[in-house]
């Protein structure tokens, strides 16, 4: 299964870095280019446990919907979000959030599946882990700019 690990590393607290990353509206700010929007659960705010949000989105010239749960939550330490229902045989995503003085290294462990067996093997590896790695160091740079604003 293809796994993505990312860190990023930010000069904002701990704190900050874990609500901006639970941010529904800052992930809707960040994804604008593919026209993703909230189409169900929770509307708006910071994502919490048990919590349920359904995005709606464009990549690749599909319209699809994707419906995510937070399944593990440890203030402001991490948190994991996993696909329920959507595009992918498996989506789960840790978010891990280490301080380091003034600064907070963010580490994404992101795996995923595509479904249809071999052939999804295949798209997997030929673009799809590339296409989501850009996408991700994309939305890292954007929780980056905001998170250091002053």
């Amino acid at each position: 299964m293809p796994t993505l690990i990312l860190k990023t590393r930010i000069n904002a607290s701990i704190e900050k870095c874990f609500n901006l990353s639970r941010s529904l509206d800052l992930h809707t700010e960040s994804m604008k280019s593919h026209k993703e929007k909230v189409a169900g659960g929770k509307l708006t705010g910071l994502i919490d446990l048990g919590e349920q949000v359904t995005w709606q989105a464009n990549h690749f010239w599909i319209s699809f919907k994707m419906t995510n749960k937070i399944t593990a939550m440890k203030k402001p330490f991490y948190f994991v979000d996993e696909m329920l229902k959507g595009p992918f045989k498996l989506l789960h995503h840790q978010h891990h959030f280490t301080a380091l003085g003034a600064h907070t290294e963010m580490t994404d462990i992101f795996a995923f599946q595509s479904p249809m067996g071999l052939m999804g093997q295949a798209v997997d590896a030929l673009f799809l882990k590339r296409y989501l790695h850009k996408l991700l160091t994309a939305r890292n740079q954007f929780i980056k700019s905001v998170a250091e604003l002053p």
